[in-house]
């Protein structure tokens, strides 16, 4: 299994380290040239606007619309979920718009607002997952056939998936659980 990684910015590195402990080939993908052969794609956190012109930039954006067209499963974390998502008001550039829902930006906060929390996430299992917020989107409506997959206690929906579209609020790459990594990778291979 081969998964490629955004390296435009972000935390891309982490999920290239959490996913080789999963023993997984694990690509920077910086070109379109390079989501050849790839069996998912990973979409890091980082700063959104940064992230989408470096796309622009390298002419990743409609490539990996039409990867995502043809069936690529993707996962976005946090800047990731706002790249993906159908609405983000007042993101720019435009995201892909492609997953069911609509996100607020740095909805919790600046920087010195981050916080962590452990979820339940009844798709992981029982045990609790330990979720990292930093300068995290929310996600303001769940439309079509995204579903929730892992609320804060308030009720704010923090992770989705739609087909095999992933999206999270908060870095799983920042913690050394690699459930989340685990499940994306059985939605590449049609487990899930």
């Amino acid at each position: 299994m081969r998964i490629g990684v955004l390296a435009a910015q972000g935390a891309f590195a982490e999920h290239i380290s959490a996913l080789k402990k999963l023993g997984v080939e694990a690509l920077p993908v910086r070109v379109p040239k390079e989501l050849e052969g790839l069996d998912g794609l990973i979409i890091p956190g980082g700063e959104s606007t940064a992230i989408s012109l470096r796309m622009l930039d390298n002419n990743l954006s409609r490539e990996i619309a039409e990867r995502i067209g043809e069936g690529l499963p993707v996962w976005g974390t946090c800047a990731g979920m706002i790249l993906l998502a159908k609405g983000s008001p007042g993101a720019y550039p435009e995201p892909l718009g492609l997953l069911e829902i609509t996100v607020r930006r740095n909805a919790f906060g600046r920087q010195r607002e981050s916080f962590e929390t452990e979820l339940a996430v009844p798709a992981l299992g029982e045990k609790p997952f330990p979720a990292v917020f930093i300068r995290a989107p929310s996600i303001e409506q769940v439309n079509g056939k995204a579903e929730v997959l892992a609320r804060l206690p308030d009720g704010t929906p923090v992770a989705v998936r739609q087909g095999k579209l992933l999206a999270t609020a908060f870095h799983p790459e920042l913690t050394e659980d690699l459930r989340f990594h685990q499940y994306f990778l059985d939605i590449v291979a049609d487990k899930r």
